[in-house]
């Protein structure tokens, strides 16, 4: 059974609890900025690590001291669901230990 979509109230609200992160359509969205490459790439890793945990995988852009990471669930239309929201609280979780404003 495919997760169900939030609706807006319910991604607002969750929102609330994410600085950083805001709904680009149907997709949630953060850009973190680093001291310079290797924080941003060993956040890449931290990442990576706890999409295979939760088994929900965002897409992740790299850059020299950057980080932007979009997520949606694709089998609910590309919509976003609690699976978004607890990827993002995880990863804001991890954000200051590797330096990330």
């Amino acid at each position: 059974m495919a997760p169900e979509a939030l609706s807006r109230q319910q991604i607002d609200d969750a929102l609330d609890g994410l600085p950083g992160w805001q709904a680009d359509g149907d997709t949630l969205i953060r850009r973190f900025t680093f001291s310079g490459h290797l924080p941003a790439a060993a956040m890449v890793v931290h990442v990576a690590a706890i999409q295979e945990e939760l088994n929900h995988h965002a897409e992740q852009t790299l850059g020299y001291n950057s980080l932007r990471v979009a997520v949606n669930t694709h089998s609910a239309g590309g919509r976003i669901t609690a699976l978004d929201i607890a990827l993002a609280r995880r990863i804001t979780e991890i954000a200051a230990g590797h330096g990330a404003s």
